[in-house]
């Protein structure tokens, strides 16, 4: 057997693998001879284009392209790695390594941005939800793992990295230099508006910003809050576990969410009362930049009539993640479960949508007579007018849904 072929039927084995793998994870009731024949079907193809495409193609390539195709199809999420970038994955992931702060997901093939952390490079350099990175440091990102997109924007603080994007507003890519930095949260946003209402962005959902937010609400409630908005606009940082401490601070009973998979027996997360803090009534502001922890907490909040929501659909991120090693030293990072809310939807899948949706103008980025973003130090001399928060459309909508008049 040449060693092409042997390559061919080696990756013709990983796909049979993964696509087992794809289907016990979606919990398809399909019989095992389909699953085979859509195999048979994997294999002719792989075949076919081997045998008759123009030139003698790149095998690796194409089985690449065809697994990280494959998973991006039912997990935006997920990622191929082989054994040398699962090496590198494992080494890495715990470390707390100096970023650019962008949030990502696989669209389209390539990597698209969720969002981004409060105050970083990405951040300051107007990155908005829903803009595709085309290249990092000049490699292409169509088919690129998502988590070794990962590891390439992290390394020495004071390095840069460069990146070809595609920017929501503007569709003509353009090249953006990023200096890695030790990332620091802002804090929590607090403000007494009309009508004795308070408005708080947490900015992020980790454990910290969790607990900073309880504290301010607290503040505020001393200061005489009789209502609060709570704005988890562009808020994707955050682990699932602390969007359900933060509803539970506005619940003291009822299901906030619960977890469930095809071999993940389901768990339920219910509130604690003696972990509630406040009973004023909430709106909650969302656009397609809240995923993850804040989509869990808002889907909690509205489904147990606790709060209202105000603004745009979630972006849809709520999972169980598992590296799922191969044979050759390879792996898979794939979602094994997913959250679904109190009502009992999969919120990867359906996002949470608000009641009250009002649409949120696209993201400003000021750019140059070339269309390339402008340098901070260049903006910074040509400061925006700021706009008051109760000129905001979403929170004028909050406060008519609290009580207060335009």
């Amino acid at each position: 057997m040449s060693s092409r072929l042997k390559y061919i039927v080696v990756s013709a084995s990983t796909c049979l693998t993964l696509l087992l793998l794809i289907g016990s994870v979606l919990g398809q009731s399909s019989s095992p001879d389909e699953t085979y024949k859509h195999i048979g079907v994997f294999t002719d193809v792989v075949s076919r284009i081997k045998s008759e495409y123009v030139e003698e193609p790149d095998m690796k390539s194409v089985t690449l392209g065809a697994l990280n195709g494959m998973l991006e199809a039912i997990d935006p999420f997920a990622s191929y790695l082989n054994a040398e970038q699962y090496k590198d994955y494992q080494k890495n992931r715990d470390a707390r390594r100096p970023d650019v702060g962008l949030i990502l997901s696989k669209k389209f093939g390539y990597v698209g941005v969720v969002g981004v952390v409060p105050g970083s490079p990405a951040a300051k350099a107007g990155f908005a939800t829903g803009d595709m990175v085309e290249s990092i440091q000049n490699i292409a990102t169509r088919d690129m793992p998502l988590a070794y997109a990962d590891l390439l924007l992290k390394g020495d603080a004071g390095s840069s990295v460069e990146l070809s994007v595609v920017r929501v507003q503007h569709p003509e890519p353009s090249a953006v230099k990023l200096t890695r930095a030790n990332l620091t949260l802002p804090p929590v946003e607090d403000q007494m508006l009309a009508g004795q209402i308070a408005y708080l962005k947490p900015g992020a959902l980790t454990a910290g910003k969790v607990q900073e937010t309880a504290a301010d609400i607290q503040k505020v409630q001393k200061q005489g809050a009789q209502k609060l908005i709570i704005d988890l606009r562009n808020t994707a940082l955050g682990e699932p576990e602390d969007g359900i401490a933060f509803a539970n601070l506005f619940l003291n009973k009822g299901r906030i969410t619960y977890l469930q998979g095809q071999r993940v027996a389901r768990q339920n997360f219910d509130a604690d009362p003696a972990k509630a803090i406040t009973t004023l009534p909430v709106v909650i502001l969302t656009n397609r930049g809240t995923a993850d922890a804040a989509e869990i907490a808002a889907a909690a909040l509205a489904d147990n009539k606790r709060a209202e929501l105000v603004g745009e659909r979630t972006y849809g991120e709520a999972s169980q993640r598992k590296a799922i090693t191969m044979e050759d030293g390879s792996a898979i990072i794939l979602s094994v479960a997913k959250y679904y809310s109190a009502d009992g939807k999969a919120i990867q899948d359906n996002m949470v949508t608000p009641k009250n949706q009002v649409l949120q103008a696209e993201p400003q980025v000021d750019l140059d007579d070339n269309g390339e973003p402008l340098p901070e130090a260049e903006k910074n001399q040509q400061p925006a007018p700021q706009k008051k928060l109760d000129e905001d459309p979403m929170v004028k909508k909050a406060l008519e849904l609290l009580g207060v008049k335009a």
